[in-house]
């Protein structure tokens, strides 16, 4: 079987992005667990009261941990 070999920084680089990568799916996870589930009739009073939501994004900002 042949070896790799690869340079302290490139292991380094691979495994911080494997570190993130896991992090932001666990992130995701935790996110919809602590989202409150509200049912149709909730909803449509919502939407009765505030209108549905228009599809334009708010600001949004990505930071790398």
């Amino acid at each position: 079987m042949p070896s790799i070999t690869i340079s302290k920084k490139e292991l380094k680089e691979t495994v911080k992005e494997s570190v993130r990568e896991v992090l932001a799916l666990e992130m995701m996870s935790l996110r919809s667990l602590i989202i409150p589930f509200i049912s149709e009739k909730e909803q449509g009073d919502i939407e009765k009261h505030y209108g549905k939501p228009s599809r334009k994004v708010a600001n949004s900002r990505r930071i790398r941990v």
